[in-house]
């Protein structure tokens, strides 16, 4: 299944990664046309904005020149035969002529009087000591006006002409239609701006030029502003990346939904799949694809013939179990039919050795068997031997068949709930019986402390300590180790891969063993 998926996903990404480098090409080259009609545009733009510039450059200069002529004949007549005021009328008709507001002008003599002008006052900007001063013509940015002079031959008589804002747009407003443009008239560091489109941005790129006047020092410059960048002039500038990009999105979308989709979605009912259960995949998945429909009806036919396998599975388990429940009665009961026949015969012996053997056989067998019928009755729930219960019941067997004057021999247990597997309780079994036997032979008037704690670092080990001051050192001790229960100890802490700790001051035989989670 998870090759499944990761098919899937893969096929997915390829389809994409497919689609998206055919049609590459084909967006790469409708991006280049379309980036060259808009630098095309741009040449014409800066072709119409040149012209036009030229062309205010020339109205104003010309505009100029003609009004200079007129203030120049106006003021040399009021130098040579004094004020006339039909001059000054002809001068006002043909300065309105040109100014729709009347144009402003006004001729003064050195002594700085009025001869002549218009009845507006005279805007502020202009020192009346710099009347006869300074260039022909004049901008003065603080009162928003060029200034236009002509004085006599003689220097006596000065004519001024102001021209506002409104006059010097009309005049240089150029005559083809140029959006978002802006004029200024410059003069050294002084700078007049003339006109400003009301939706002309603040901020943006610009295609500016510029045009001398006359007189030459000064320059008129017009700048156009290309319009605000909004989502539709992205989307027509990137229109065919868009395009291609959406292609090969619609084309993965639609194998997505048709071929993808439900091939994830079959993956996640057969992940799902649970052992017995019967499949029906295609009652969730809705797909013109008819091969994923027959594979769906594949899993349908699989998942049937696997619950029918697995009933017939679960049956033969059953009767397996049974056979096992019974083979275990079978050694239990073979196990204790063995312990009585040995307890038939040390009744018959009348030598105490012989009785004392047959004593050791049959506790050897008991132990044996009390093992196996721990495991047994465990392996029901499948979670080993119980320590508890199975030193407990060895503890009560041992008493049991114990000598004589052993029969007030006390055991006391102190363990965790823990459990350990059959190859662990066998050995640990024949331990116990080893060494409660060893303690009943040295001093059968004591008792034993049998405890069994997991380590504090692990919890898959445990501690058993067989605790008993008949364990403690002595030359009988010694002597009954080394004849033979020093062997057998030896021997079965071997078979639990663990050594056999002795405390000879304390009495303490001490073992690790391994426990079941």
């Amino acid at each position: 299944m998870q090759r499944l998926n990761a098919l899937s996903q893969s096929t997915g990404v390829k389809m994409f990664l497919i689609l998206t480098l055919a049609l590459l090409p084909l967006g790469l080259i409708a991006l280049v046309a379309s980036l060259q009609a808009i630098r095309t545009t741009d040449l014409e733009k800066e072709a119409l904005l040149r012209v036009a510039v030229t062309q205010s450059a020339r109205k104003l200069s010309a505009e100029l020149t003609s009004d200079r002529t007129a203030l120049l004949l106006t003021a040399s007549a009021f130098a040579a035969t004094g004020p006339d005021p039909a001059m000054c009328a002809r001068l006002s008709i043909f300065l309105s002529a040109h100014d729709g507001g009347g144009g402003r002008y006004y001729i003064y003599d050195r002594q700085g009087r009025r001869l002549c002008g218009s009845p507006l006052p005279e805007p502020k900007g202009l020192e009346p000591s710099r009347r006869f001063s300074g260039r022909p013509a004049q901008l003065l940015p603080t009162a928003q006006f060029l200034v236009s002079r002509a004085q006599s031959a003689n220097g006596a008589v000065v004519a001024i002409a102001y021209y506002s804002r409104a006059y010097l747009e009309a005049i240089t407003s150029p005559s083809g239609a140029l959006q978002n443009r802006q004029i200024s008239l410059q003069q050294g560091r002084d700078r007049l701006l003339i006109t400003t489109h009301p939706s002309a941005p603040s901020r943006g790129r610009s295609t500016t030029l510029s045009a001398r006047l006359d007189p030459p020092d000064m320059i008129l410059t017009m700048s156009l502003r290309d319009p605000p960048v909004t989502m539709a002039r992205m989307l027509s500038l990137f229109l065919p990346l868009v395009m291609w990009f959406a292609a090969a999105a619609i084309g993965w979308f639609v194998v997505n939904r048709l071929l993808i989709r439900p091939l994830v979605l079959l993956r996640r009912t057969v992940a799902a799949y649970q052992p017995g259960e019967v499949l029906e995949p295609m009652r969730r998945i809705r797909t013109p694809a008819q091969e994923i429909v027959a594979l769906g009806d594949t899993f349908r036919a699989i998942s049937e013939d696997v619950a029918t396998h697995e009933a017939e599975m679960a049956e033969g388990l059953e009767t397996q179990r049974k056979l096992t429940r019974e083979v275990h009665h079978r050694v239990k009961n073979n196990l204790q039919i063995i312990a009585s026949l040995i307890n038939l015969h040390a009744r018959s012996a009348h030598d105490a050795e012989a009785v004392e053997a047959y004593a050791t056989i049959q506790r050897r067998v008991d132990a044996l068997s009390v093992v196996h019928r721990n495991h047994y009755a465990e392996l029901e729930e499948h979670r080993g031997v119980g320590v508890r219960s199975l030193i407990s019941e060895l503890s009560a067997s041992l008493r049991a068949t114990a000598p004589a004057e052993a029969r007030r021999f006390g055991i006391q247990i102190d363990s965790d709930n823990l459990h350990i597997s059959q190859d662990v309780a066998v050995p640990i079994a024949f331990l116990l019986t080893e060494l409660v036997e060893l303690a009943m032979l040295s001093d059968p008037r004591t008792a034993m402390r049998i405890s069994v704690q997991l380590e504090d670092e692990r919890q898959d080990r445990a501690v058993l300590h067989i605790v008993s001051p008949a364990l403690r050192g002595s030359p009988e001790m010694t002597e009954r180790l080394e004849e033979r229960y020093g062997r057998v100890l030896t021997g079965l802490s071997r078979q639990l891969r663990s050594p056999l700790e002795h405390d000879a001051q304390t009495g303490d035989y001490a073992i690790a063993i391994t426990v079941l989670p």
